[in-house]
């Protein structure tokens, strides 16, 4: 029986069974490739698999952000009405997130199909463009967010739609500049002992990526601290002139404001801070398997964010009401926006 090539991993090392390794093993860490047995020695129980598990769960990701986040892109591409700025910031994470979809499907199958190191490292660039660039568009909706408090009487103007494009251009750029690294020669490729827990981006890279990541995040909770400050505030002084508290419906709702904040964040945290701290310690000598345990929650994220900056909105509710049935219920049509809505 003649023996059949080993299938690489789309994402780790050149192992095809390392994901299922908790460390130690037949696997040689300096060079990344495992060193089996012949198959016809191995009973069938023992073969490797051709198809890494761990890859099929990013590819399903992939396909389920992509599918949900290009539903957002058509609705708000199709509807004159949602052009204002707060609309093209949920646009811009949304295509984000379809980009990081398809590109996590494009990688799955360029790795199992095409065996090529240039269309990896293109493919690598797009979901590290793509996932920046939803990064950045959380945080420029957050920028958005505490400004349009702060500057309430003032914030939609023309120099808001101007400041709205700016951050829109930066974010995407720099987004570019990221993902282009891999596949301009930053990359491990021709070292392998630069690696880092993800192939091929190395060690250094990385590292920019997730300490970046740390200071946008520290930077979000600043602002999303300070917007609770300006909501709560507001709410007491609403609360004042109805010279009760605690009774106050909009009180109420603030405080669902308020939690509906701390659910944002805490999601947005939980999602990727795990991949975050695990790459700035680990390298690619870390068995696979924690690598894809941290990475698949990672991309969790961009599933989520449809749901909470998009299908929350009422006129985006409005939209997908009128493409999917062409009506628009009245529990829908009449629902005033809330604190909670923040």
């Amino acid at each position: 029986m003649s023996e059949e090539p080993a299938v690489t991993p789309s994402w780790l090392t050149p192992d095809p069974t390392a994901w299922a390794s908790g460390g130690g093993g037949p696997m040689d860490n300096s060079t990344g490739l495992g060193m089996f047995p012949s198959e016809d020695t191995l009973p069938p129980s023992q073969l490797p698999l051709l198809v890494n598990p761990w890859d099929i769960v990013l590819c399903s990701s992939g396909t389920l952000i992509a599918c949900e986040n290009a539903l957002v892109v058509l609705v708000i591409w199709q509807n004159p009405a949602l052009r204002a700025p707060m609309f093209l910031l949920i646009g811009s994470l949304a295509l984000a997130d379809l980009l990081a979809g398809l590109g996590l499907v494009l990688h799955f199958t360029c790795a199992y199909l095409l065996h090529s190191d240039s269309a990896q490292l293109l493919t690598v660039g797009l979901v590290v463009a793509s996932f920046s660039a939803s990064v950045f568009s959380l945080l420029a909706i957050t920028i958005d967010r505490y400004l349009s408090l702060y500057y309430a009487l003032t914030y939609n103007s023309e120099r808001t739609a101007a400041f709205t494009y700016t951050m829109l251009v930066l974010l995407w750029g720099l987004s570019l500049c990221l993902g282009l690294l891999p596949v301009t020669g930053v990359n491990c490729l021709a070292e392998e002992a630069t690696c880092s827990v993800v192939r091929p981006l190395t060690k250094n890279n990385i590292a920019v990526l997730s300490v970046s990541f740390l200071l946008l995040f520290g930077l979000m909770l600043q602002l999303y601290v300070q917007i609770c400050k300006i909501v709560m505030r507001h709410a007491h002084q609403i609360a004042l002139q109805h010279h009760f508290l605690a009774a106050t419906p909009h009180y109420v709702t603030t405080r669902k404001g308020v939690s509906t904040l701390a659910i944002i964040l805490g999601t947005f945290a939980a999602c990727w801070m795990p991949f975050t701290v695990y790459s700035l310690i680990a390298d690619y000598t870390y068995p696979p398997l924690y690598t894809y345990a941290t990475l698949v929650p990672a991309t969790y994220n961009s599933v989520i964010n449809p749901v909470i900056y998009a299908f929350r909105n009422q006129e985006i509710q409005k939209a997908l009401w009128l493409v999917c049935c062409g009506c628009v219920p009245a529990s829908v049509a009449q629902r005033a926006r809330t604190p909670s809505d923040v």
